[in-house]
Parts: structure tokens; sequence; C-alpha cells
């Protein structure tokens, strides 16, 4: 009894704090209105003083279509008390062009680990030697020397799709379900990540030998364990996107939330990550060391075009490692699953991008026997580039505003001044279905890439996001995309179970995608049936 009369007291004085801290303080912020920020419009009316509604709509999975729907009406959004998302494209240049003041802001310090990689680095002195370091091993006649490892997969990937082969479907028929036998989705992640750990670590994953994506990960203790590859990495970045926007306590929140089961499977998925490419790296190491040389990734990190060594510290090694295997595996299976998903609810899309294939090819004796079309022969295929690029504008694989912080002397951005420290955002999701740009955003209409009027929409299509931060792995991802989808247009017809079906997305910074059953068959080519 005694305790609890001397306790209440501390009790109250510390309630009374908390309130103060949590409440109190955020509304006097918000009217004392240091950055002037008052003057935009709320994404929600608490959002000038707290993250929280960001963060509930975070947990919705449909962030960016929610802002695109505000922006219609707003160029110019509030999303927190220190965050702004535009949807006026002129702002591009200034938030994300080659000469923009503006750096990465706090969200890549937090959920960054002991080192940067290419793509969290914020010093821009740090950025460049890390560009120059990694822009000889992404130069495109590398990667078309790396050609033959995205083959290999492409040969791996129709191999199984040859084994799921059904009758061809009639016109007007629906498929069978018992026909629906390939989940698109998770094979085209098989293959990226598969391609991806070839063309950066000379690895041979065996995702698309053995139709699961088990892997080994390591503990810093040395010791080992298996999980599985893409919940490991999708349930990481769920949970970074569900909690990371109130910067400054993101390392407390993540931390208590594991005791709450919804969040603490998410954490236990990281957990299993950060081991991943640690033992991915320290295979390749093993390697190098014992003095292969090998055309990948890895050797570009180690060595100079000269053979010197670059001498980067472990943690660096394996920062960019984590990077490569994510963002290069990531978000080209996300592209590949949308594309073809486009073109199976788009018929006549379909014929004409399978015509202008078909034609390129036409003068050949023979195909190859694996199936597999060579980079070279339809690289420049006007209509097969629309379709990848419409593909990626309604559904960018990235959707979520990259946010960047504005210089200590703050910047002008459509002609408003925003105050040193403020962090500026346009999604893609947003800049990509803003109808004074394009058109009839919400369909899929690949002819808006084509000719003159194809290259006035280039300044505004941020699926690689824009300026010197630019994703640099974009050639892979468009020879992996172009490859593979000319390969497989080429050999089969594909189905949906029915002309209404939709594709589950939830929004993290990426989609992640559901399941994409199709019924797949070999098409009938010049009246033979191929193969």
């Amino acid at each position: 009894m005694t305790v609890s009369i001397v306790s209440s007291p501390y009790a109250a004085a510390l309630g009374v704090c908390l309130f103060a801290y949590f409440v109190i303080y955020p509304v006097v912020v918000y009217f004392r209105d240091r950055n002037g920020l008052r003057r935009y419009p709320n994404m929600h009316p608490l959002s000038g003083i707290s993250a929280i509604p960001f963060m509930v709509l975070a947990h919705g999975g449909a962030r960016s279509t929610y802002l695109a729907k505000l922006h219609q009406k707003y160029p110019v959004i509030r999303t927190g008390p220190n965050s702004l998302s535009y949807g006026d494209l002129r702002a591009i240049k200034d938030i994300y062009g080659h000469n923009t003041p503006c750096t990465k802001d706090g969200s890549y310090v937090i959920t960054s680990g002991s080192h940067y990689h290419l793509a969290d680095v914020i010093d821009k002195h740090d950025h460049a030697r890390k560009r120059k370091l990694l822009s000889s091993a992404y130069a495109i006649k590398n990667l078309e020397g790396w050609e033959h490892k995205v083959a290999d997969k492409t040969v791996k990937l129709m191999a199984h799709l040859d084994q799921c082969c059904t009758a061809p479907l009639a016109p007007g028929e629906t498929p069978k379900p018992e026909d629906l036998n390939v989940d698109y989705r998770k094979w085209t992640n098989f293959f990226t990540l598969d391609a991806i750990a070839d063309i950066g670590l000379s690895e041979k994953l065996g995702f698309l030998d053995r139709g699961h994506d088990r892997v080994v990960g390591r503990k810093t203790n040395g010791t080992t364990y298996e999980c599985d590859f893409r919940d490991s990495l999708y349930q990481n970045a769920r949970k970074q996107s569900l909690l990371i926007w109130p910067y400054e306590w993101y390392p407390f929140i993540n931390k208590i939330s594991n005791v709450i089961p919804f969040y603490g499977r998410m954490g236990k998925f990281a957990q299993d990550w950060e081991g991943i490419p640690v033992e991915l790296a320290h295979r390749r190491l093993r390697r190098y060391r014992a003095g292969e040389k090998l055309d990948d990734f890895f050797q570009a990190l180690m060595e100079d075009k000269n053979g010197h060594p670059n001498n980067l510290e472990w943690g660096e090694i394996v920062a960019e490692v984590s990077i490569m295997m994510n963002a290069g595996s990531a978000t080209t299976a996300i592209a590949m699953t949308n594309v073809l998903f486009q073109l199976i609810k788009n018929p006549p899309i379909m014929k004409t991008l399978v015509e202008e294939i078909d034609a390129a090819l036409e003068d050949d004796d023979e195909d190859d026997e694996s199936g597999v079309i060579a980079y070279d022969k339809v690289k420049h295929l006007p209509y097969l580039r629309a379709c990848l690029d419409e593909s990626l504008r309604l559904f960018p694989p990235t959707p979520q505003g990259l946010p960047r912080e504005t210089p200590p002397d703050g910047i002008n951005v459509l002609g408003d001044y925003i105050p040193g420290g403020v962090s500026l955002s346009i999604s893609a999701f947003v800049a990509h279905r803003n109808e004074s740009i394009f058109p009839q955003a919400d369909k899929y209409i690949p002819e808006r890439w084509l000719g003159e009027e194809g290259k006035t929409l280039q300044p505004y299509f941020l699926a690689f996001s824009a300026g010197a931060r630019g994703c640099i792995g974009r050639n892979i991802s468009y020879l992996e995309q172009t490859v593979v989808l000319a390969s497989v247009l080429r050999r089969y017809g594909f189905a949906l179970s029915n002309p209404d079906w939709q594709i589950e997305r939830l929004e993290t910074m990426n989609w992640i995608l559901g399941e994409m059953p199709v019924k797949v068959w070999r098409r009938e080519r010049k009246g033979v049936l191929s193969g």
C-alpha cells in the first residue's frame, strides 16, 4: 500500500511528461510553423502534427494510390510534420535532377546497416566514389557480355513452362482450373534471383532448377541457417514501410514492435534476410581469395579495371551485395509480371507485339533450339520497348516517393521557398497518373511511347528514379525483361482465369505482388506447332 502511495505521484508525473512530449509539444511546433509548411494542404487533419496518419495509410497497402487521388486536386500535400509530397511534375528537376542540392533524407540513414551501399549513401562525394567504382560493372558492353547468363536462366524458365503446357485455348474459351498451373509471378522472381546472383557473384542459386527459394544465411558468429529468400526480403521491406515514418522513433518502434505477433513475424524474416547477403559475399570472397578471376560484379567491387585492389571494408562489400540481390531482383520480377498481366488483359496489344517479334525473326532459318531470343535481335523493336515502358508507367515497381532532404540554405520548388531539412518526394505512381502529361493515365496504351511523342514523355518517367541517383541497374533490367518477354511470347500463348481477374498488390517501397496463375500452351506459327 505504501509503495502504491509513493509511486502514484511519479506515475502521474510520467504521464504528464509523456502527454506533453507526444501531444502538447507537437501541437506547439505545428502552430509555431518554423518551416512555413502550414500553407500546404494536409493529407489528413493531423498530418502537420504527427506521422501517425501516414503510418496508418501505409498499413492499407495502397499509399501511393491514395496520394494520386489527392494530387488530382492539390499539387503539393503535407504528408507529415516535416514532409511534402509533390504531384506537379515540374518539381522533378528541382528535387531529383542532376544539379539538385537535395540529398537522400534521414530514412536512408536509419535503415542502413554498418555501411552504406550505392542506393542509400547520402554524402555526394561518397556516392560519386561508389558510382565510379561500380559504373564499369554496369556498363552496357559488360551487360551484353553477360547475356549468356541471362540466356541460361531463360532456358531454365522455359523448360518449366514447357512442362506445364496444356492444349491451346480456343477463342472465347475459359481455362480449366487445373490448367492454371504456372504461377508466373513466382517463376519470374526465381529467374531474376538466379540471374542477378550469376551476373553479380557467379553464384548458382538454382531456384529455377529446384522450384523453391530456400537459401543459406550466415549469422555474425559464423553459424548458418536455412530460410526462404523471397519471404525474408519482402517481409523485411514491408515492416520498414509500415513503421519508418516517424524517423526519430523508428529504431525504438522497430524493436518493441516485435512483441506484437503481426510485426514479430516480419521481424523474424528481417533477421533471416540480414544473413543472406553475408553468406553470399562470404562464399564469393572465398573463391576470390582462392585465385578465381570471374567476370562478375563482385570482381569489379574488389579490383579496378587495371587489377588494382579497391580495398573496401567487409561491411561495404556486404552492403553492395545486399542491394544488388534486393534491387537487382525484386523490381525486375515485378516488371516482368506486370507486363505479361497487361498484355493478357489487352489482346489487341498482345497481338500487335507478337506480330512485331515474329516479323523481326522471320528471316531466321530456324529458331535457337532453346527458344531463347538473342537480345541483339529484339532490343531495338519499338513496340516491344513501348509495351515494357507503358507497364512500368502504369505500375512502377517502386511506387513510393523517394524522399529527398532540402539543403541547409533551402531551395525553391515550383516558385516556393522550402527551408532546409524538409523531406520532399514525388511518387512514381503519382507522377505516372498525371492526366496532363499522360492522358487516359489509367489505361495501358503503349503507343504513347512511340516516335517523337514518346521522347517528350521521358523527363516524366520515374520508373528508375531520375538524375544522378537514378537506378544504375536499369540496363540489366531492360536486358532481362526484353529477352524473357520476347522469348516467351515467341514460343507460348497465355491466359488468366477470366478477363476480370486482378492481381493482388500490396505497396511497401516496392509492390508485393500476389500469385499470378496462368494457363500456358505452345504457339502455332507458320502453320506448324512450334517446337
